[in-house]
């Protein structure tokens, strides 16, 4: 199955949201962060269950909060691309 990675530009989409929902709630950032842990643990346990978004990339949709996790095949393993808002800047994520 390969291992899950992710990219640096995923960690700066991860702090960017992060940061943002501390500067309003420092609770709703915390359930940010484990609600994305167990979106990770659920992309690392079984990556081809949740559905394709085009013909190289797959999606996980968060819950609780409006964001995607966009990731691919990359050499072997899995590789989480962006943290993606779900109605913010559509695409920005297609050319990492």
């Amino acid at each position: 199955m390969g291992k899950l990675v992710v990219s640096s530009a995923a960690e700066r989409d991860y702090a960017d949201a992060l940061k943002w929902y501390a500067e309003r709630s420092l609770q709703a950032a915390e359930h940010f962060e484990a609600e994305l842990n167990r979106a990770i643990r659920s992309i690392s346990a079984t990556p081809e269950r949740f559905p394709k978004c085009d013909d190289r990339h797959r999606y996980f949709l968060m819950d609780r909060f409006p964001y995607q996790i966009i990731y691919r095949r990359l050499a072997g393993d899995w590789a989480i691309i962006a943290i993606a808002h779900a109605k913010q800047r559509p695409g920005f994520w297609r050319n990492r």
